[in-house]
């Protein structure tokens, strides 16, 4: 008997990046939508190939295709039901991951409700465009159009020398911006009609925050444009803040960069004045204990010195670098021998649903506000810096006047967390 009940158990489990724990932040709950689900290929035909382009030879340019997941509100047919399973490359490439989420593959676009703003998820080094599935999905189901990008030479199964992505990254988040906005003018396309790229927004997760701040003007460092890794002939000049033209490739239709656990400050990817000019409004999320991308003298310095941005930290008290972003631990794990790259998915303190769960709340705060203009999501955000200053009194199901918990926590909910915002320096 105990046999069953045990084996009943392990098949009853599935990897769910749907999931609202009961202490979850207001905001963090999925909308109204109905949500669908694409799978892109995207090509940028003339990349110069920074794997190939060697000291001696000419700059080779390719074709950089690029695969993309784009999540929207859909109107379904009859008959169509939610429950789309994403087969996933994980951290260790020898084990699949089945996600069970919302969406509906291939569901038509909701165009009723016009033009909605667009949100482009970039993953880490490595990574894949999953790996934040469970954001994608979510945000979709409250009026957004999400691109999650596999970022070539940077996914699981195809990591390759650091300074491709390095010098592709950026590019390849303005080139994903592009191609949606064709998509949303294309007559006989999917999107069309229903994508709002001149409010766009950038979330970026560890390598994908590096690109993140180098599209919204924190150009290189002079220092890494002449370190001896640098690519061949130059190439690193394009991202260089000391390149008079570097500047001309910055794309006004970014209105919002959302930065969890950036990776770059600390490794000198910028000096302090490399990021002052940056005055896009801005949300960094870190864990205080980050190993991979710095706290004090990484995330917490971004956002100390991009002065000219309206900008929020959120730390996560003791959590380290992989606590935030990543969907948790895939069950797959659970059943393999090689435990080779569990811990990208995993945390010492922190359970990964209940920050994911934090982050939402947050993203769709933060969005709401810079994308659509919602000037009540506000309160969502003006908070006591310390959640434990916060009293919390509630009479009848409402605040009194002595209430000044985090709005949307439910009580003890926002333990082990600190919110601080700086307006722009004038």
């Amino acid at each position: 008997m105990l046999l069953a009940v045990t084996s009943s158990g392990v098949m009853a489990q599935s990897n769910r990046i749907d999931v609202i724990r009961h202490d979850a932040p207001e905001l963090a709950h999925f909308g109204d939508y109905d949500i669908g689900v694409r799978t892109l290929e995207l090509t940028d035909p003339h990349r110069p190939d920074i794997l190939r382009s060697t000291e001696s030879g000419e700059t080779i340019y390719y074709d950089r295709s690029l695969i993309v997941e784009v999540w929207y509100p859909a109107t379904l047919a009859n008959g169509q039901q939610p429950g789309e399973v994403y087969a996933s490359t994980t951290r260790n490439p020898a084990i699949t991951a089945s996600l069970q989420g919302r969406a509906v593959r291939d569901a038509a676009a909701m165009s009723s409700a016009g033009a909605m703003p667009l949100v482009i998820i970039s993953h880490g080094y490595p990574g894949n465009r999953y790996l934040m599935s469970h954001m994608g999905e979510n945000l979709a189901s409250k009026g957004y159009v999400v691109a999650s990008i596999d970022h070539r030479d940077s996914t699981y199964e195809d990591q390759q020398a650091f300074w491709s992505t390095l010098y592709n990254r950026p590019l390849d988040q303005l080139f994903v911006l592009d191609q949606m906005a064709g998509l949303s003018k294309a007559a006989d396309g999917f999107l069309y009609g229903v994508v709002d790229t001149d409010n766009t927004a950038i979330v970026g997760y560890s390598m994908g925050g590096y690109g993140l701040i180098v599209n919204l003007g924190g150009g290189y460092s002079d220092y890494l444009v002449t370190h001896e890794t640098a690519p061949n002939h130059d190439l690193a000049i394009r991202h260089a803040g000391s390149n008079p033209n570097y500047r001309q490739h910055l794309d006004p239709r970014i209105k919002a960069g959302f930065a969890v656990a950036p990776w770059g400050m600390e490794d000198r990817i910028w000096e302090k004045n490399d990021l002052h000019s940056i005055d896009i409004p801005m949300f960094f999320l870190a864990g205080s204990l980050d190993e991979t991308a710095g706290y004090e003298l990484g995330t917490r310095a971004l956002f100390e010195n991009v002065r000219q941005s309206d900008r929020y930290l959120l730390t996560f008290i003791n959590a380290g670098h992989n606590a935030i972003a990543p969907i948790p631990l895939p069950i797959e794990f659970l059943h393999s021998k090689d435990q080779t790259g569990a811990s990208h998915y995993t945390d010492a303190v922190w359970d990964s649903t209940r920050s994911s769960n934090v982050m939402m709340h947050f993203a769709t705060a933060f969005f709401d506000l810079h994308l659509k203009g919602r000037e009540d999501r506000l309160a969502y955000l003006e908070l006591l810096p310390d959640s434990q200053d916060g009293v919390f009194s509630i009479a009848e199901d409402q605040p009194t006047d002595a209430h000044t918990y985090w709005k949307g926590f439910p009580q003890y909910s926002a333990r082990g967390l600190l919110l601080e915002h700086l307006e722009p320096e004038e």
